[in-house]
């Protein structure tokens, strides 16, 4: 069944607006990027390993102790590997890229109120 004329538009603008939100976010989120830590990483990979060692001696030895012992040492290595850089810009960026964030929000929000007033519309005329 193809689309009338005004579902047509309103697709294309809701198009538009993702197309925008995207660009705005790939410009907030990559202005705060560093370079990796790869000690970080390699150290928490390697207690990860280990904590997925102790797990299985866990369940090898049937000792539900070392089994959780060893998740949680794994769950420690994960956090590790995955923290962010210390002394990294990352609490900059937020405050820099509140403008530009807020303004997309009040864009949306003013597109998402003007489709909740045609839908109420559509939703009150075939009732």
């Amino acid at each position: 069944m193809p689309l009338s004329e005004h579902e047509q538009r309103l697709l294309d603008e809701m198009e538009r607006s993702l197309y925008h939100n995207d660009t705005d976010f790939v410009n907030t989120s990559s202005s705060g990027l560093s370079r990796p830590n790869y000690r970080a990483a390699a150290l928490g990979a390697l207690i990860a390993i280990a904590g997925i060692g102790a797990l299985v001696a866990g369940v090898i030895t049937r000792l539900p102790v070392v089994g959780v012992i060893g998740f949680a040492v794994m769950f420690v290595g994960v956090l590790i590997a995955l923290s962010p850089r210390r002394g990294s810009s990352s609490t900059d960026s937020p405050t820099q890229s509140r403008p530009t964030a807020g303004a997309a929000a009040n864009h949306q929000a003013g597109f998402m109120d003007r489709l909740n007033e045609r839908w109420d519309k559509r939703q009150d005329g075939t009732h």
